[in-house]
């Protein structure tokens, strides 16, 4: 595949978002004996793209000369140019023994390996962003190899499995990062405190009329970071990171049939030996009772598993807040600096219903109670994440489904959901995230109170007939905790950074936006749109601040967890028509599809300046044509 508009970018317009990803499968099965058998699965994907630019990564302004001066010249470093390369293969052999007409037994392993390279633009300084103080190039790798077993039996009532597996996780992580924000690290500060370029020395700045910003005074400046600083004449700091990570997990369980009831029951434990330890012991057990009579089931179910962190950027997270020289430049909070396992607490309720052949409905009420819980952040505008841990969440929800598989020829579905995903601080290890910071909970932002997604299909009849599908995606709002807004009451709130008054009445401080973030979020003030390159008045009017793309709370409402700023609600449009025999042929056949995305072109944003993604626009309208042989 090569694209044009390789990954969701931030801006409805695409540009340096180009990508290529190759992808190869096979399986090879053979059978020695009626009872032995061996699967292989081969797999190789590379994929190569770019990291998509905002408006504000072009042209980039910052230091070309006189770095270290009181007086540094600044000069356009070309645009931003930032890339990624990912590698992975996998191989996966499987051995199974059949024992007897009742039991089977299965032996296999696993390599696999995952590469990951990040590129900086050619010139490092070019990187800088509204969002990007740091320039970084990443050389990661992730081998993941292991063995599993399990042994299943039917006998009577009882279905049992038992089963084991080994696996070991080596990490290497090599991470060259530096400064590129002339103020990031500043020596000297003017008469309002403001951070200056230049200077390499707090003791520079009286000669030229600035004050010192050194820590003995009050100040911010970091001496231990001024060889990493590029604007000042200095280098990359060069990290290197490793660990290898031991898991071992043993389970048993039992699928019992007793007439219209089944249980399922068991218990498995995992030992996870990494950066850090822990052990856990983690019981299942499922119910469900079918009402024939009427095609009814019901089931409840509970599970307690061991939550293990993230391995992207795992060492780099863990170690590097307590670098005093990486955690300023992970924007590190505190925190036990380790990204310790957890463990989570999960409650099933469901039903199904049939009504006749044709319609099926079910659904689901899902609790997920976490203690030590997960989630990315995000440095700056790269796709580089890092796993952070939350003292707890809290995550309940719902989804319905309701099925037509086929009907006079029309075929549907519906699927509709629900997520409330509430954290709970401190943050207790992690690099990079920048909300909660208050204490309270908030919500990530992939909590949205309702999405449903509709898909209807009928098949043209005759022998070469084609079908014709059509899809209506409809969104709430994600969270979007970066929206600006007022409030100077709750002290769960962001507003509060933001607030201020003009002339008597609430306002709204849109100094720390740029122009092209205020585009981006569709912000108007007093009618007047924000565009690219022209900034809206600052401060405006919480009442004549508004936005085509975000839900802004009234002024004095926003509340970062009982009522947050959202995108907008969205619906979507998709449509496709294909002829799966296009030719009639028996043994080969060729397919034709045609395939329309987001066909109004609708402009929406899945989110906006988020800490644990950063902002994306919805695809805009794109039409597909694939072809397809069959043999």
């Amino acid at each position: 595949m090569n694209s044009g508009r390789f990954l969701d970018g931030p801006e409805f317009a695409v540009f340096h978002d180009k990508g290529n990803e190759l992808n190869f499968f096979d399986r090879v099965d053979r059978s020695f004996t009626p009872k032995d058998s061996i699967h292989v699965n081969f797999n190789y994907t590379r994929s190569w793209f770019q990291t998509p630019n905002t408006f504000d990564n072009l042209n980039v302004q910052n230091v070309i000369s006189g770095g270290s001066t009181s007086s540094p010249v600044f000069g356009s470093v070309g645009n931003t140019d930032q890339r990624a390369k990912i590698q992975t293969f996998d191989i996966a052999p499987l051995y199974t023994h059949l024992i007897g007409s009742n039991a089977i037994f299965n032996f296999g392993g696993f390599v696999r390996r995952d590469g990951f390279n990040y590129y900086p633009s050619n010139d490092p300084l070019a990187d800088l962003g509204p969002i990007q103080s740091q320039t970084i190039s990443q050389n990661r790798s992730l081998l993941n190899a292991g063995v599993r077993s399990d042994y299943s039996v039917q006998y009577g009532r009882n279905n049992i499995k038992i089963g084991a597996l080994y696996q070991q996780t080596f990490l290497r992580e090599r991470d060259p990062i530096a400064v590129i924000n002339s103020t990031f690290n500043s020596p000297c500060v003017d008469g309002s405190g403001k951070a200056l370029p230049g200077f390499t020395d707090p003791g520079q700045c009286a000669a030229a009329g600035a004050f010192s910003n050194d820590p003995s005074v009050g100040g911010s400046f970091n001496p231990v970071l001024l060889p990493f600083d590029l604007t000042r004449g200095g280098t990359s700091f060069n990290y290197f990171g490793h660990t290898d990570i031991k898991e071992l997990a043993l389970y048993v369980q039992d699928q019992i049939k007793a007439g219209n009831w089944l249980f399922n029951v068991g218990i498995r434990g995992d030992l996870y030996n990494g950066l850090a330890i822990a052990r856990q012991a983690e019981p299942r057990l499922g119910i469900s009772y079918s009402v024939k009579q009427t095609g009814t089931v019901l089931r409840v179910s509970y599970a307690r598993t061991l939550e293990s962190p993230f391995n992207e950027n795992l060492v780099l997270s863990s170690q590097g807040c307590a670098s005093n020289i990486l955690a300023p430049l992970l924007n590190c909070q505190g925190g036990s600096n380790v990204v310790t396992p957890g463990y989570r607490n999960e409650f099933h309720a469901g039903f199904q219903q049939g009504f006749g052949k044709n319609f099926v409905v079910g659904g689901d009420y899902i609790w997920k109670y976490t203690h030590s819980a997960f989630d990315f952040s995000i440095l700056g505008n790269t796709p580089i994440f890092f796993p952070i841990d939350w003292h707890n969440s809290k995550i309940p929800g719902f989804v319905i489904h309701a099925d037509l598989p086929n009907y006079h020829n029309f075929s549907a579905f519906v699927s509709m959901s629900s997520v409330s995903a509430r954290f709970f601080p401190p943050q207790s290890a992690g690099a990079g995230a920048t909300v909660g910071q208050s204490g309270f909970p908030f919500r990530i932002d992939h909590d949205e109170k309702f999405n449903q997604t509709t898909h209807v299909q009928y098949q043209v009849p005759g022998k070469r007939g084609p079908w014709v599908g059509f899809n209506w995606r409809y969104d709430s709002g994600l969270n979007a905790a970066s929206t600006p807004c007022y409030n100077i009451t709750d002290p769960n709130s962001h507003c509060a950074g933001v607030s201020t008054t003009l002339n008597g009445q609430p306002a709204i401080d849109l100094s720390g936006f740029t122009a092209d973030q205020e585009f981006e979020a569709g912000l108007s003030c007093n009618g007047v749109k924000a565009t690219p390159t022209t900034p809206l008045p600052t401060p405006c009017l919480a009442t004549q601040l508004t936005s085509s793309l975000l839900s802004i709370p009234a002024p004095g409402t926003e509340n970062d967890d009982k009522n947050p700023s959202r995108v907008k609600p969205r619906s979507l449009f998709d449509a496709a028509v294909g002829e799966d025999n296009l030719f009639g042929g028996d043994k080969h056949r060729v397919s034709l599809r045609l395939t329309a995305v987001n066909l109004a072109n609708k402009v929406a944003l899945y989110n906006f300046l988020s800490t644990f993604s950063g902002t994306h626009y919805v695809t805009p309208r794109a039409l597909t044509a694939e072809v397809g042989f069959h043999f």
